[in-house]
């Protein structure tokens, strides 16, 4: 079987150890949730932003342990290859400028990366997917060396002849053939946490399972991707077939999806990690990346530490959190957007995000609105097309779902997200002006997906693909570091 010598195996008793405790994490959560300290804290934010590390021609540069050394910031993490990074920020409190602050330590920590590596060598590129990469950057020799990303590895690989080979969709389809885990390592995410109370969670969470096609069609920044013009956000689709579980006869929802059950949730967190428990194999036995169980001095509040680390290898684009810092608090993680095209364009779409699903949980039961196969169905159109896409949406005039184009749908409902950010305290201004973002690219079209098509359009005018992919994702980087939002950039001119 062709690469899948020389990889460490678990041995069966440190899974037998590590599912044992992940039972009885489900039980002892049932009794955390049910305190009524748990999650009762005012509502937070946070995020987690992923970048490419980019020579000054466009390519991949494979000095992410570099970086982080020179940098020396510990919200700078490493990210499964070489060339990328992660910076995971601060949390803030909903109330007040939240978005504009988040934004502004990304700049910060940009900024900081940008300096410790002079442009003219490395600079930090925020993109769904960098359009120079290649399969061949994409191999095991571009795989951080970190013992998370050794487990993932051998998950990939046990087991299944390689290469992996698996098809993109698109105007230029291509046949991926995957010899690594490092092969996500063709996409990067902006992931936007919002805590939820626990008796608000089910409703919450499918307003979140609603709200993110609009949102997500508004913001793709991914299609092109291994020389290729394919989905609006291909990251969607890289993902899910490039890490999704791959067939083994068990017949079990797949670890990278939008709704696994295939249903609307009803049965609160719980329901979600207990399914999670069940579903899904051990990846990482040994407890990896995760803070230690709060000292009982301070807290009494379960780490829960086998849970947390389990929870890390699922990656639902809808994910819940269980987080023991303070009286401890659940989460939802949104992981469908891509990172940029700038600091301000992500926190319009996390502001649009978030603000949106607030609205939707406080005003109606989503769940009672139209069935959980047409808001699925909605998150596939929204990543292959766009503000294009044709959308499924409750309807009060005629039947009901009707199909609503996604850029019209998407002016719709920003007065219903700016309501669902006053809610939570957020400043009249940054809603006002981080809205006024999203509605502009609606209106005019305009997304980091289709600003890389017509930029690669009027390019090839004069240039093969490569030489054309390497100017595109230097004029990327140049207009990114502007902070002009995406839709306000120019397109080059053919010929000129």
């Amino acid at each position: 079987m062709e690469g899948t010598e020389g990889h460490e195996t678990l041995r069966q008793w440190e899974i037998d150890v590590f599912r044992t405790r992940l039972r009885a994490s489900i039980a002892e959560l049932e009794g955390v949730l049910r305190r009524p300290e748990f999650g009762a804290a005012s509502t937070t934010l946070g995020g987690e932003l992923e970048l490419f590390l980019v020579h000054g021609d466009g390519s991949a540069a494979l000095v992410g342990d570099v970086v982080r050394t020179a940098v020396a910031d510990e919200r700078v993490a490493p990210e499964v290859d070489r060339f990328l990074l992660e910076v995971n920020l601060t949390p803030v409190r909903a109330a007040g400028a939240p978005f504009r602050s988040m934004a502004a330590e990304s700049g910060e920590v940009l900024a900081a990366i940008a300096d410790a590596t002079p442009r003219s060598a490395v600079e930090p590129v925020t993109i769904g997917s960098l359009p120079t990469l290649t399969s061949a950057d994409v191999g095991p020799g571009a795989l951080t060396p970190c013992p998370r990303y050794r487990a993932l590895e051998r998950a990939f690989t046990a087991g299944h002849p390689l290469p992996f080979a698996f098809t993109l969709d698109g105007a230029e389809p291509t046949t991926v053939r995957a010899r690594s885990v490092a092969v996500q390592g063709v996409s990067c995410s902006w992931q936007v946490h919002l805590s939820v109370a626990t008796d608000a969670f089910t409703r919450t969470y499918n307003a979140a399972q609603l709200a993110t096609s609009p949102v997500l069609a508004a913001a793709c920044n991914s299609s092109l991707m291994l020389g290729r013009r394919l989905w609006q956000e291909t990251r969607i689709p890289m993902y899910e077939h490039g890490f999704g579980d791959r067939s083994d006869g068990a017949h079990r929802p797949p670890r990278v999806a939008f709704g696994p059950s295939g249903r609307w949730l009803v049965g609160g967190v719980r329901q979600l990690f207990e399914n999670a428990v069940r579903w899904y194999d051990v990846l990482e036995p040994v407890v990896l990346d995760i803070p230690p169980r709060p000292d009982a001095a301070d807290t009494d509040v379960p780490g829960l530490r086998e849970l947390r680390a389990h929870m890390s290898t699922v990656w639902w684009w809808n994910r819940p959190v269980y987080d023991p810092s303070g009286h401890g608090h659940v989460r939802i993680e949104f992981r469908a957007l891509p990172s940029g095209p700038t600091t301000v364009d992500m926190a319009a779409n996390g502001a649009f995000l978030v603000g949106l699903t607030t609205g939707l949980a406080a005003k109606t039961d989503v769940a009672t609105l139209l069935p959980f196969t047409y808001a699925q169905e909605n998150f596939y159109l929204a990543a292959e097309n766009g503000l294009d896409a044709r959308l499924w949406w409750p309807s009060t005039v005629g039947e009901s779902p009707a199909r609503r184009r996604a850029a019209d749908l998407v002016r719709e409902l920003l007065p219903l997200a700016a309501a669902g950010l006053r809610s939570l305290g957020v400043d009249r201004e940054e809603c006002e002006s981080l809205l006024a973002i999203i509605h502009a690219r609606a209106t005019t079209g305009i997304t980091g997906a289709t600003w890389q098509h017509r930029t690669l359009a009027a390019l090839e005018h004069d240039f093969g693909r490569a030489d054309a992919l390497r100017t595109l994702t230097r004029t990327y980087a140049d207009l990114s570091r502007t902070g002009a939002p995406v839709h306000t950039w120019p397109v080059p001119t053919p010929g000129l």
